[in-house]
């Protein structure tokens, strides 16, 4: 009797825990995060980040940068120090139209020292599909501020040859 009753706590401890992750979404590894709890882990910085350009909420946004933040986008061009890119995506986000990427799957490295981090993440956009996003983040004043992001269009390598074509006559 008594062992039902544990299986069945532990059972709904489960359950409850899996209702957490937004419906949808499969997160396939577990964030590896190893330096002392911080105020805001790196995960919550990206999850929050992601969700102010969902809102188009600029002020937010950009408040995740490190003030010499670097932003790389998906076309070759786009290397915008945090100036280019706040010039870049103010119409976008004064519209009311920012953008959408959930993170289906991350990983997440932080130096012994606990005052620089790096991940890798999997986000998924309705246009795009699944797109991989890299990047640094300092420690600064006791939160996490994004000093290199770089979304990239991941390309499966039995595909690679006819993208470079592609690219090749672009140039």
């Amino acid at each position: 009797m008594r062992s039902s009753v544990l299986l069945s706590v532990c059972l709904l401890v489960a359950l409850g825990a899996a209702a957490i992750v937004a419906p949808g979404v499969t997160i396939t590894r577990v964030v590896k995060e190893t330096a002392p709890k911080m105020p805001a882990s790196i995960a919550e910085t990206l999850d929050s980040f992601h969700a102010a350009a969902a809102r188009a909420d600029q002020a937010s946004y950009f408040a995740h940068f490190a003030p010499n933040g670097v932003f790389l986008g998906t076309d070759p061009t786009e290397r915008w120090t945090l100036e280019e890119f706040r010039a870049w995506a103010e119409p976008h986000f004064a519209s009311g139209k920012g953008w959408t990427y959930h993170a289906v799957e991350r990983h997440i490295d932080i130096a012994p020292d606990g005052k620089t981090g790096w991940f890798d993440e999997v986000v998924r956009n309705a246009k795009y599909g699944d797109l991989r996003g890299t990047g640094v983040l300092l420690l600064i004043d006791g939160e996490w501020k994004i000093t290199q992001y770089n979304l990239a269009f991941p390309i499966p390598n039995d595909d690679a040859e006819a993208v470079l074509e592609i690219i090749k006559h672009e140039h």
